[in-house]
């Protein structure tokens, strides 16, 4: 199932790949390893962040939609749930 969110994520995991290509051609160059290191953080970053929106967008939109039927307590975990998840 797509979502709003895929398009982003996808963008930015595109731009990360590219990202991640040009670092490859910067160790086969022997460039300065703190410059490496430091673009691989920028490129670490970036998936991190793609992967917290994806699994931000499955726990809002999947998980919203199973529970629909299920009692308030479990609605009520998964509110809290939600809540608790922003911060991985």
């Amino acid at each position: 199932m797509l979502h709003t969110s895929h398009p982003e994520i996808l963008n930015r995991l595109r731009r990360a790949d590219g990202h991640l290509r040009t670092i490859i051609e910067m160790i086969e160059n022997h460039r300065e390893c703190v410059v490496v290191a430091q673009q691989l953080h920028a490129v670490e970053k970036a998936v991190q962040n793609a992967k917290r929106i994806y699994i931000q967008d499955h726990i809002d939109n999947c998980l919203e939609e199973a529970t629909g039927a299920m009692p308030r307590e479990v609605r009520s975990s998964l509110t809290e749930f939600k809540e608790i998840a922003k911060y991985l």
